[in-house]
């Protein structure tokens, strides 16, 4: 066998077992296969048993919440995911809508004004969403799942 091989084989195994991030895999002392590699990998994401996707997964994991909890939490990501889809949606039908009026022979004021007003109003829906979406938050949290999620909208961490 080709001696550069062997070092490829470790090396892509200690990526499978540190989440495929080559930083991460090398600024981490236990990260290797076996077992540091497997506990290093079942400390980074219990909610993996819930089998959602990865914001989810980490809120459930950081805020510790139950399956009824996370199910519910499910649900408010969805719904946010949707309204901000929408948005995406009409910013590009206002761009568009936008460009062809910076094409044509004679500038229109009034469409123009249109499709200034339809990102405005696709942004007040998103933030009303936002805020609906926290309302239901909130009331889902015990407070100190409340006081965990504020450190990590405070830290950065997550974003609303």
């Amino acid at each position: 066998m080709y001696p550069g091989f062997f070092y490829w084989r470790k090396r892509a195994a200690r990526s499978r077992f540190c989440g495929g991030d080559a930083v991460a895999m090398f600024a981490r002392a236990d990260c290797s296969p076996g077992d540091a590699g497997d506990s290093y990998r079942a400390e980074l994401s219990p909610g993996a048993s819930f089998g959602v996707r990865r914001p989810l997964r980490f809120l459930a994991w950081k805020l510790e919440l139950d399956e009824k909890q996370t199910a519910e939490l499910a649900k408010i990501l969805a719904d946010l995911k949707t309204e901000r889809a929408q948005a995406d949606v009409e910013t590009r039908r206002a761009a568009s809508a936008l460009a062809d009026l910076a094409s044509a022979a004679e500038f229109d004021v009034a469409k123009a004004k249109e499709a200034a007003d339809l990102k405005v109003k696709s942004a007040e829906r998103v933030g009303s969403a936002l805020v609906a979406a926290l309302a239901r938050l909130h009331a889902l949290l015990h407070p100190d799942q409340r006081e965990r999620l504020a450190y990590l909208v405070r830290t950065g961490v997550v974003q609303l």
